[in-house]
């Protein structure tokens, strides 16, 4: 499985933590706030509102919390001016690493991210030098003992999905982004159960890393994560299962 799905899972057991401590919460109200403020309050016809809606509730968000949100970034309520950036390098072995940054202050922005990529012992590039290394894609990851197999192949690729990949331990659909949403309601209309399902930035390639930098890697990813102002990161280093389980 590549890098960016282990990442990936461990984002989502590590956000069952942070959304105690307010972080995954304040995260979401961001996006949600953006997404209204792009493309209108309308869920129905604003798809990136739509996710955000759904991903904060899948974080349980109170409701009032959602509402509030989109009425700040419609402009019916005060709130911060944010705005989106993404920042593109490198960090320890080589890997490409994508973060998207929503902030209110970009001059705080890159000298954080900036900071965080060498202290890990990777640096800050140019515009343009990663983002080609990655596709936008639709990701919905199921425990490969929960699922029957040929089930969910049958019913993902009849819903509109692009490609289902495989390890010993967990499946992954991939979809376009515009078929993400249909594919994902086929699925929980037939009751299967999945780890997570997001829109997510999946890399063409993946870099070997060995265990030094597989620690300085996920310690880079955790940092970048945590930073207040940024949002998503992504990046398309492979790292071994037995590595991974060095490190716990």
């Amino acid at each position: 499985m590549s890098g960016h799905s282990k990442w990936a899972s461990i984002k989502h057991k590590k956000g069952a933590v942070d959304a105690k401590r307010g972080k995954v919460f304040t995260k979401l109200i961001k996006e949600i706030t953006v997404a209204a403020r792009l493309g209108g309050k309308d869920a129905d016809s604003n798809s990136r509102l739509r996710v955000a809606i759904a991903a904060a509730k899948a974080e349980n968000m109170p409701k009032e919390n959602i509402e509030r949100a989109i009425k700040k970034g419609t402009g019916e309520l005060e709130g911060s001016n944010y705005e989106e950036v993404t920042y593109e390098g490198y960090g320890p072995g080589g890997v490409a690493v994508l973060v998207e940054v929503l902030t209110d202050n970009k001059n705080r922005a890159v000298a954080d991210v900036r900071h965080l990529f060498e202290r890990s012992g990777g640096n800050l590039g140019e515009t343009g030098c990663v983002a080609w290394m990655f596709s936008k894609k639709g990701l919905i990851v199921f425990q490969k003992d929960q699922v029957e197999e040929e089930m969910l192949f049958e019913l993902a690729l009849e819903a509109g999905a692009d490609d289902i990949k495989e390890d010993e331990k967990e499946l992954e659909v991939i979809t376009e982004p515009s078929s993400f949403e249909q594919v994902k309601a086929a699925i929980e209309n037939a009751g299967i159960s999945y780890t997570f399902a997001e829109i997510t930035m999946i890399p063409k390639t993946t870099v070997k890393i060995d265990d030094k930098h597989a620690q300085q890697m996920l310690t880079l990813m955790e940092n970048l994560e945590d930073n207040e102002d940024v949002n998503h990161v992504y990046a398309n280093f492979d790292i071994s299962d037995e590595i991974m389980e060095g490190i716990g």
